[in-house]
């Protein structure tokens, strides 16, 4: 189960760093998303800032699993809003595969570390 979980937290890590990045930088398909669910541009860097505290927080939970927790749980809900976002806007489902599928794998990170949530740095 360790394995696996490692294997979870680091395809969720590599994502949030991927996006956090894309955001921050202004990637042409991220300025595109942004406008096309109807918020504004800073908040686009914001939630790049959100995801990279998120990658940090998983990077610290290979040492410490209850931050991994609490990282998962922060990115869980953000992907959770992101669902809900492209809901509101009528995406088709494909534009909701990779907050879908990073939703998922937050829920199983936070599941196979759940004895640890109360344990942040023990």
């Amino acid at each position: 189960m360790h394995i696996l979980a490692i294997v979870l937290q680091s395809w969720l890590l590599f994502s949030m760093a991927f996006f956090g990045i894309s955001k921050i930088t202004g990637a042409q398909h991220q300025v595109e998303l942004f406008d096309s669910i109807k918020l504004p541009q800073w908040f686009r860097t914001v939630t790049g800032f959100v995801q990279i505290i998120g990658a940090v927080g998983l990077v610290i939970g290979y040492w410490y699993a209850g931050v991994a927790a609490w990282a998962a749980v922060l990115i869980g809900i953000m992907m959770l809003v992101a669902v809900v976002t492209h809901l509101r806007v009528k995406h088709p489902i494909g534009k909701m595969i990779p907050a879908l599928l990073n939703l998922a794998i937050a829920i199983a990170v936070v599941a196979l570390y759940a004895d640890e949530l109360s344990n942040l740095f023990g």
